[in-house]
């Protein structure tokens, strides 16, 4: 096709061609004869150029087909929650790697109950997360919403339970420095109620238990907020048959913060001591014990004994002899008779009961200073009666006498 055009106006790069019914066109003049200037009469000829336009239409559609087999066969993956471990007031969930495709990430949020409860930071990396705070024996729901550049997907919905007091299940325990005994009796005790064992702290972690502060894993477990306690919580755990408090068995706590209670479940089974021994050994008294019992048989009246024993000794308290009975018959029949004077074996008598030394009893030394004056008149009192045995049987003898 042969156009003939009359240049109107040559400027620097542009130049004006006018048509036959005088329309301007816009022209670069590099593409121009050089001899030309305004009022010159060109020709151009126009052509298509087929061969050029098959080779852009292939390209093209080579070029859709690699961004279709890149980027459009492929889709981002809905995360797959699960449950990790379950105690009475935390929950731990986990998931899968986050499958992106050729999408950007743009965020990933946790909902519970329908609500948004915080976005996961660094989700490429961050596969778990722990919810505390929760109520005891309480239902709870949880899902993901994963949002990306090729669009946003939801993961499924997990319900989830928290554990009652009496259920250990959900306790993880994780060892630090201890005696091997006492490792090997810690491990029986966690098998007993139900718990888990770790070797290293992890988010699922509920408690860290050592005798000694020091370690890597101590210093990870008080970074990570985790309660350090001694080997005796698990031992509470097992005696009362439910969680514990850690406030009384915390490394440096006192030990009368704990409360003991009773596990009626476990009362007939045989079961390890952590602390070591299983045996209990028999209670002995303390001294303070055995100072109260001397007292109290101190208190109690003596026997005294027999007049023909060991001078000094008061003789015990026996009944009546048929010669003391005889005597109370005579004397109660000659009770009108005058009494006979006091003959020299009864001053000789009253003699030797004034020289007898004093009784054992007031002379061994007091246990305590602090016996009670109840205590010394119960000691004195029996002396007394067996003193007045003593005159008794002496005036019978007098009267059997008399009577004879």
């Amino acid at each position: 096709m042969l156009v003939s055009l009359t240049v109107g106006k040559v400027d620097a790069g542009v130049a004006v061609l006018l048509t036959e019914d005088k329309r301007l066109i816009e022209f670069p003049s590099i593409l121009l004869p050089a001899s030309i200037r305004s009022g010159s009469i060109v020709d151009i000829t126009v052509k298509q150029n087929n061969k050029a336009e098959t080779q852009a239409e292939e390209h093209f559609q080579a070029l859709q087909s690699n961004i279709l087999s890149r980027y459009g066969l492929q889709a981002p993956s809905p995360p797959v929650l699960r449950l990790r471990n379950a105690t009475q007031t935390s929950i731990v969930l986990e998931w899968d790697p986050i499958q992106l495709a050729t999408s950007t990430l743009r965020g990933l949020a946790l909902y519970r109950n329908g609500s948004k409860a915080g976005n996961i930071p660094r989700p490429l990396d961050m596969l778990s997360t722990k919810m505390s705070g929760l109520s005891l024996d309480t239902e709870y729901s949880f899902f993901l919403v994963l949002r990306t550049s090729g669009g946003t997907y939801t993961s499924n919905t997990l319900t989830v339970k928290t554990h009652t007091m009496e259920n250990l299940t959900g306790i993880t325990i994780t060892p630090g420095v201890l005696p091997p005994p006492l490792r090997e009796s810690l491990e029986s005790a966690v098998e007993r109620i139900d718990a888990k064992m770790a070797d290293t702290v992890r988010i699922d972690t509920t408690h860290f238990v050592c005798t000694e502060p020091r370690g890597d894993a101590w210093q990870k477990a008080v970074e990570m907020n985790i309660p350090v306690v001694r080997p005796e919580w698990v031992e509470g755990c097992e005696r009362e048959g439910k969680l514990v408090g850690v406030r009384g068995y915390y490394l440096d706590a006192d030990p009368k913060l704990r409360q003991v209670g009773t596990n009626p479940s476990m009362q007939h089974q045989p079961r390890d001591s952590i602390a070591g021994d299983t045996r209990t050994p028999p209670a002995r008294p303390s001294s303070i014990q055995q100072g109260q019992a001397n007292r109290s048989q101190s208190s109690l009246p003596s026997r005294p004994k027999s007049p023909d024993k060991e001078a000094g000794e008061p003789g015990p308290t026996v009944g009546a002899t048929p010669a003391l009975q005889q005597g109370g018959a005579l004397e109660q029949k000659h009770k009108d008779l005058p009494p006979d004077p006091p003959k020299a074996d009864d001053a000789d008598g009253e003699s030797e009961e004034d020289n007898r030394p004093e009784d054992p009893e007031k002379q061994r030394p007091q246990e305590s200073e602090e016996e009670s004056e109840e205590e010394k008149e119960n000691t004195q009192q029996p002396q007394a009666q067996g003193k007045k045995a003593e005159v008794e049987d002496e005036k019978g003898e007098d009267m059997e006498e008399v009577a004879l």
